[in-house]
């Protein structure tokens, strides 16, 4: 060891982040195991690296006593005052033992250490990196593919993103670009594994956060999501200023906002409606782009029987339920879809809204 070492490690701290101080200590601790596996020795000993020059000495540390049972590990009272006359009891004496040839296992320790350390820091950089981007999205490049998953380069790290997770409109090829949203980071092994999803509602939350500045500032609020990936999706928009539509922040001048989200949906088409605290209202706006005449609530079973107009039955419910489905995930409670005519038959009279509610609410195909 010397100089050049030294500065070695210095710059090891300049580029990967590595503290100097830590390294040393860690080399230090390994050569601990290394001087007693080599020399075959039970001593209690401490390695020393002179922090400037690089210079290696290795210390026997033994226990004062009055009577030496283990001269590996104890020293006389007598023969630890003949080194330093205020030695008592129980005090610590080190006496170097560096053998001549300690050199060439300090130097075969040191860059094992040095080596496993700048990995595992790496590794840990990574993985604080992006544990902070959990539920965040990120753009990467797609680097191969097998039978279960894609694998993106994200620059510093491969993230997995399996084919579960794609949509059904999705078609990628090597190296495109994929913008996706972090579900998982977790830190293995093998190193930080970050696992992407293209179907998580969170996807569609974090581009309307990137998209729409009033919600990014905080003036408007995502209240829920509901998604099928790939084919509809619903979201519920309050504003904390009511001088501020909610749902035209999200549609943009000309609806470039939500087209622009679209567009990366691979044309997903997205329902935004305003959230409204009364329930009735806000589950008639979940059901746009169907208009509702009645909303009758059944709080123990957290159940809205709906009235829409028989024409409009069909609308309401979606294709294979599709848009009754998402409208339950959006709001949280069940819904009980009846025509005008049904109703009428059931229960008698219907109770019309006016048509303000059905300004609440935006389609985008």
């Amino acid at each position: 060891m010397n100089t050049d070492f030294i500065e070695a490690l210095s710059e090891i701290e300049r580029e990967k982040g590595i503290s100097k101080e830590l390294l040393i200590d860690a080399i230090e601790a390994a050569m601990i195991s290394s001087y007693k596996r080599n020399f075959n020795t039970a001593q209690n000993v401490r390695v020393d690296i002179n922090r400037h020059t690089g210079l290696i000495k290795v210390y026997a540390r033994k226990t004062v006593t009055e009577e030496v049972l283990d001269p590996r590990l104890e020293i006389s009272v007598h023969a630890s005052r003949e080194i330093n006359p205020n030695y008592q009891l129980e005090d610590i004496v080190e006496i170097e033992v560096t053998p001549r040839d300690f050199g060439r296992i300090a130097a075969q320790t040191a860059k094992q250490v040095v080596t496993q350390r700048i990995r595992e820091a790496e590794r840990g950089l990574i993985y604080n990196a992006f544990i902070d981007k959990e539920e965040d999205i990120v753009t990467g490049i797609l680097q191969r593919q097998d039978q279960r998953n894609i694998y993106v380069d994200l620059g510093k790290v491969e993230a997995v993103l399996p084919l579960t997770e794609l949509m059904p409109t999705d078609k990628f090829k090597q190296g495109d670009r994929i913008k996706a949203y972090i579900t998982k980071v977790e830190n293995t092994t093998k190193g930080p594994q970050i696992i992407l999803s293209r179907t998580h509602p969170g996807l569609l939350k974090r581009l309307f956060e990137l998209e729409v500045p009033e919600i990014f500032d905080g003036v408007v609020e995502i209240r829920s999501v509901a998604r099928e990936a790939g084919f509809r999706s619903k979201i519920a928009v309050h504003s904390r200023n009511h001088e501020v539509d909610p749902v035209g922040s999200c549609v943009g001048p000309k609806g470039l906002r939500v087209q622009t989200i679209v567009s990366e949906l691979r044309g997903e088409k997205i329902d935004i409606v305003r959230w409204m605290e009364s329930v009735e209202e806000y589950v008639a706006n979940a059901l746009s782009p169907s208009k509702v005449l009645e909303v009758q609530i059944h709080e123990n079973e957290k159940m809205a029987r709906v009235i829409v107009p028989d024409y409009q039955l069909s609308l309401a419910i979606g294709i294979k339920g599709q848009n009754a489905r998402l409208a339950a995930k959006l709001t949280g409670w069940k819904i009980d879809i009846k025509s005008e005519t049904q109703a009428e038959q059931e229960f008698g009279r219907v109770k019309t809204y006016t048509e303000e509610m059905h300004q609440d609410s935006v389609s985008i195909d």
